[in-house]
């Protein structure tokens, strides 16, 4: 467990989260992930234009985008399958570092191509904005830029390595962020393999979400 560093209210940076072994592991879940869920190019509501980052998900509900919006849904756009469940890494980051009370909901995967990038954005298609948003790093670096609550709100950013967590909640839970560049690969830590599956140099993103509100009568 890493000590983690308040990059902004809110906006909690825990560096190396996961170790060598740790990282292992999850890019071998993140392997079953994608041979049961195909990535897959979401596109803008409306224009129809193509997102630079493939796509997939795992859990009860899955985000996806396309001409009728963004949302949330239990299947596979593509396949029309259920999202394969949560990996058992994605579930303990959740209970290590949300600090929230009910599991989380959707994990979505983000696989960056070298050239591929993230605009800034903020995370609000969720009905329970009281729950953080959850992240974890694999593969290539990047460097992540964040900003305030508004869009025109003055921003920094800092170089995410494989391991990294980032914790998204409280004033922080609608800032705007995203991914200006992944970092060469010369920027890798040192002996960091490849992940099962992805090209080399590619990077792997997992943010992990609670969609709905829970009440007294509904499920956690």
């Amino acid at each position: 467990m890493t000590t983690g560093f308040e990059l902004a209210p809110g906006l909690i940076h825990h560096p190396g989260w996961l170790d060598a072994d740790a990282r292992a592991g999850l890019a071998g879940e993140v392997a079953a992930v994608l041979a049961a869920a195909p990535p897959y190019t979401p596109r803008m509501p409306r224009t129809g234009k193509p997102f630079s980052v493939r796509m997939t998900n795992a859990g009860p509900l899955g985000w996806v985008s396309d001409a009728r919006g963004y949302r949330y849904q239990p299947e596979h756009p593509e396949t029309g399958a259920p999202w394969p469940s949560l990996p058992p890494t994605v579930l303990r980051a959740w209970a290590e570092l949300a600090g929230y009370p009910h599991p989380p909901e959707a994990c979505l995967i983000n696989l960056y191509a070298p050239d591929a990038r993230m605009g800034l954005h903020q995370d609000r298609d969720e009905a329970d904005l009281a729950a953080p948003v959850v992240s974890l790093s694999l593969g290539a670096p990047a460097l992540f830029r964040y900003g305030g609550t508004r869009r025109g709100d003055p921003t920094r950013s800092v170089r995410l390595q494989p391991g990294d967590a980032l914790v998204l909640g409280g004033a922080a839970r609608l800032a705007f962020h995203g991914i200006d560049r992944i970092l060469p690969e010369a920027d890798l830590l040192a002996s960091e393999p490849a992940l099962p599956s992805l090209p080399a140099g590619w990077r792997c993103n997992l943010t992990i979400r609670r969609v709905g509100r829970t009440t007294a009568n509904s499920p956690a």
